[in-house]
C-alpha cells in the first residue's frame, strides 16, 4: 500500500459561460417515468467525475471542447431524456418531462499542463471547483438540467472532462455508455454502436409488493434520527491509498486456500476493517459494509443490453465491531462474500417493493461504509479522438463511501488507488493498521 502525497497545484481556470447543447434533431416530448430503483432517496443527489486526457498528435489543430459539444448534440437525439427536466408526481414518482431543453456545458482553459498534476492521478484533484463549476440555480433535483459537461483546454494539448449528472437517471455503467456514444460520434459514427433502452418499467415494483428479504442496507426510521453512529464531520481528511498487485497478493496470505475470493472481495474486508479498528467505536455496536453491485445480470431474463438506467444492488454485511476487529481478515472476507450472493432476481424485486411501500427510504448511514468498484466500469473505454483517459475518478472523496479507480502504472500493470476519508486522528489509525495488515519480510520496507 502506498499512501499517496496531498497535492497542492494551483492554476488559473478561464471559463466561457455556460449554454446549453440541445439534441441537433427533433426528439419526442413525453413523460417517462424512472424505475422505483431510480428514484430512491440515496439516488437523489449529483456525482461528479473528471477524465483527464492527454494530446494527441493526429488531433493536432482540433478544438476538443468543439469535437465534444458538437457529438453531444447529436448524442442527445438517441439519449434524448438526458436533454429533459425531472418533475416529481404523486408519492414522491420522479418523471423526466423530455422537454429537449438541454444539457449545460462549459469551454474553459487552464495555464497548467498535465504533466503539472505529477506522475499519479488520484483524488481530491486540485482546484475541482474551476474544473467543474456548479452554475448558479443548476444544481436542484427537479426541474434543473441533468447533465452539466466542463471541457477544460490545457497548456499541453491535452483536456480534462469533467461531468456532473443527476444519479436518478443512470448508474455508472450507464453514463459510460451514454459517454462512450458520444466519442464513437465524435470519432464519425452516425448511430452508437449499443442502442440505449429505457424500458425502466422493467425495475418498477409489482402490483402486489412483496418483501422478502430483511434489506439491511435500507434505513426502517423514517420519523427519526438511526441507531448507530455517524462518524464526526469536523476536521476530516481525505487521502489515497494505491494498491499493486503485490500489495492484493500479500492480503491472500490470511485467506485459506481452499476459500476463492476476487480482489475486490479481499480488499473491502481489509478496508472495512481497518477503517472500522480506527474508528475506535464500542466493540457492542454493529457496524455495516454496504456494496454497490451492477445487478444487471442478476435479473431472470437479464436486463437488456443497453439498458442505460439505474441497475444497483446494496447488498450488506454486518458485524459487531468486537466481532470484526477481533477476528482474523477471513471473518470478514467471508461477510463480504455472503452479501453479495443475496443480489438475485427476487431479491431485486423485494428491494423495489420495499422502497415504495415505505417511501423511497435512503441507505442507511450510520455505522455503515460504502464501497463500489469502478474498475470494471467502462469510462476508460471513453474515447474522444484524443485517445482512452489516462485516469477517469470522481472528483473527491466522502466521509462514508470509498471508490476503487482503476489505474496503470509505467510498466503497464493494473492498480487500484482507494480513495478514503476520516477525521483526522482515525486518519492516523488507519495508516497504521493497513501498515500493519500488509507488513512482512518482503514488504516491511517498501511502499509504506
Amino acid at each position: 500500500m502506498a499512501l499517496l502525497p496531498t497535492k497542492s497545484l494551483v492554476f488559473t481556470v478561464r471559463r466561457q459561460e455556460a449554454e446549453l447543447v440541445v439534441p441537433c434533431e427533433p426528439t419526442p416530448h413525453e413523460c417517462k417515468p424512472l424505475s422505483d430503483i431510480d428514484d430512491q432517496e440515496g439516488h437523489r443527489f449529483h456525482v461528479r467525475g473528471f477524465h483527464f486526457h492527454q494530446s494527441n498528435l493526429s488531433m493536432k489543430g482540433k478544438d476538443p471542447a468543439k469535437v465534444i459539444k458538437e457529438a453531444l448534440a447529436k448524442a442527445l437525439v438517441f439519449y434524448y431524456p438526458f436533454a429533459g427536466r425531472l418533475r416529481e408526481g404523486p408519492n414522491r414518482k420522479l418523471i423526466v418531462d423530455c422537454t429537449g431543453e438541454g444539457v449545460l456545458f462549459i469551454e474553459a482553459d487552464a495555464d497548467v499542463s498535465l504533466v503539472d498534476f505529477g506522475d499519479e492521478l488520484y483524488p481530491p484533484f486540485p482546484c475541482a471547483e474551476e474544473l467543474l463549476y456548479d452554475v448558479p440555480g443548476s444544481n436542484g433535483l427537479l426541474n434543473s438540467p441533468l447533465l452539466l459537461i466542463q471541457v477544460t483546454r490545457l497548456k499541453c494539448g491535452g483536456f480534462i472532462f469533467a461531468h456532473r449528472f443527476n444519479h436518478t437517471m443512470a448508474d455508472g455503467t450507464g453514463l459510460s455508455q451514454f459517454m462512450i456514444a458520444v466519442g464513437e460520434i465524435a470519432l464519425g459514427a452516425l448511430v452508437p454502436s449499443t442502442p440505449p433502452v429505457w424500458e425502466r418499467h422493467l425495475l418498477s415494483a409489482r402490483d402486489s409488493p412483496l418483501i422478502t428479504y430483511q434489506h439491511e442496507e435500507y434505513s426502517h426510521n423514517t420519523s427519526g434520527p438511526e441507531n448507530g453512529t455517524i462518524i464526526p464531520t469536523d476536521n476530516l481528511v481525505c487521502r489515497s491509498f494505491l494498491f499493486r498487485q503485490s500489495h492484493i497478493s500479500s492480503l491472500r496470505r490470511f485467506v485459506p486456500h481452499n476459500l476463492r475470493c476476487s480482489t475486490f472481495d479481499i480488499l473491502s474486508a481489509c478496508l472495512w476493517r481497518c477503517r472500522t479498528k480506527a474508528l475506535e467505536l464500542d466493540p457492542n455496536e454493529d457496524v455495516r459494509l454496504i456494496c454497490i453491485v451492477n445487478a444487471r445480470f442478476k435479473f431472470n431474463p437479464p436486463l437488456p443490453l443497453g439498458y442505460y438506467g439505474n441497475a444497483l444492488g446494496f447488498p450488506t454485511a454486518s458485524s459487531s465491531i468486537g466481532k470484526l476487529t477481533q477476528n482474523p481478515l477471513e471473518y470478514a472476507l467471508k461477510l463480504v462474500k455472503q452479501a453479495k450472493t443475496k443480489v438475485t432476481d427476487e431479491y431485486m424485486k423485494s428491494a423495489m417493493d420495499l422502497l415504495v411501500t415505505r417511501g423511497r427510504p435512503n441507505v442507511k448511514l450510520a455505522g455503515s461504509y460504502i464501497v463500489s468498484d469502478l474498475t470494471r466500469a467502462k469510462f476508460k473505454e471513453i474515447d474522444f479522438g484524443w485517445g482512452e483517459a489516462v485516469l477517469v475518478g470522481p472528483e473527491t472523496c466522502w466521509e462514508l463511501i470509498s471508490f476503487y479507480i482503476p489505474s496503470k502504472n509505467k510498466k503497464g500493470e493494473d492498480e487500484i488507488i482507494v480513495p478514503v476519508c476520516l477525521p483526522a486522528s482515525a486518519m492516523k489509525n488507519f495508516v497504521k493498521e493497513l501498515e500493519d495488515m500488509l507488513k512482512d519480510e518482503q514488504t516491511a520496507h517498501a511502499d509504506i
